[in-house]
């Protein structure tokens, strides 16, 4: 039976006395699908996670560990086995959404997602939840040269550009494992944060680590959907940072040495990001993320730009870029 007959059948088991329809309302880059519910005037959103591709399990644990101190989806009702969740519906006016239409509201739109980043930075203890250790942090890395370099721009690197490539990774890690380890969301951006009451909304937790403190703030920031100018990131860089001093989290004292870790762990991230682009076009087929790399490799080279240990890296974009052939090019434009 196909899934989404069971996930209506078991739907139905759920309300036997009531009708409802099953409308799409989102798909993720998993192979997670969402659904909006609707029962006369309420509607719930059904998670389709199919085993074994899927665990509904850490959601509902990070749900609960967010509970009282995040605005996040309450689970009505559970499938585990089979990978179903009947969950509280957050609306579907997204952050991407409502700052595409009013920017003029980016302002107390930022201001309620830092002050959310924080709260969620401050829940203790995190007993068993994963950590973004070494292993994890250079997995993550290494699906640049696999799925962007080697699949996506079809160049097999030289020894020396892999030298280069190893010992950037090197300096990357030293810096990200260096700083302080809180709950880090893992996709904090503006497709994953809903305007609600109170705002905001907060969706696709379920990666949720324990690792370096600038992660989320860099996802949120320097978000790989939605571009601002550098001005307007310092400034919420800078609020974010005054906020987290003073609500004790261990952040530097001075804001140039936090900004440079947030730049350092912003490298990190987009260099997996751009793999992970890559091997969702070609291994998933979702070919819509291509257009979402040329900002991605923007962030990446602006920061790049500013940091001597980086520059050999940037030589090595640079190289990449010119051995990219004229038919393969995606159109970068920097």
């Amino acid at each position: 039976m196909k899934r989404l007959q069971l996930l209506e059948n078991w739907i139905a088991q759920q309300f036997p006395e009531k009708s409802f329809t099953l409308q799409p309302a989102s798909a993720d880059a998993s192979f997670r699908r969402y659904y909006r519910v609707t029962l006369g005037d309420e509607t719930l959103i059904a998670m389709d996670a199919p085993p074994p591709h899927e665990d509904c399990a850490p959601f509902v644990q990070v749900a609960q560990l967010l509970a009282g101190t995040a605005h996040v989806p309450v689970v009505q009702a559970s499938d585990m086995k089979r990978g179903f969740l009947l969950l509280s519906d957050l609306g579907d006016l997204t952050y991407l959404q409502a700052l595409t239409d009013r920017p003029e509201n980016a302002k107390a739109l930022y201001a309620d997602a830092t002050r959310a980043l924080i709260d969620m930075q401050l829940i203790m203890p995190l007993d068993g939840m994963p950590v973004y250790d070494e292993n994890l942090l250079r997995y993550e890395l290494n699906l640049f040269p696999e799925w962007y370099v080697a699949r996506h721009l079809q160049i097999d690197l030289t020894a020396n550009q892999k030298t280069v490539l190893e010992q950037t990774f090197g300096r990357i890690l030293q810096n990200n494992l260096s700083q302080p380890r809180v709950f880090v969301h893992r996709d904090y951006h503006s497709r994953n944060l809903m305007v609600t009451t109170p705002n905001p909304g907060i969706l696709d937790f379920q990666d949720a680590v324990l690792g370096p403190i600038t992660y989320d703030l860099v996802s949120l920031l320097k978000d790989a959907y939605i571009c601002w100018d550098e001005t307007h990131i310092l400034d919420w860089a800078i609020r974010y940072w005054e906020g987290a001093r003073r609500a004790g989290l261990s952040v530097s004292s001075d804001f140039g040495n936090f900004y440079r870790d947030f730049e350092w762990m912003g490298v990190q991230r987009h260099i997996k990001v751009l793999g992970i682009f890559a091997r969702l076009a070609y291994r998933d087929g979702k070919q819509s993320y291509l257009n979402d790399m040329p900002l991605v490799m923007t962030y990446l080279r602006k920061a790049c730009e500013r940091y001597q240990e980086l520059r050999p890296f940037l030589k090595l974009l640079d190289e990449l870029d010119n051995n990219e052939s004229s038919d393969e090019r995606v159109g970068y434009t920097f």
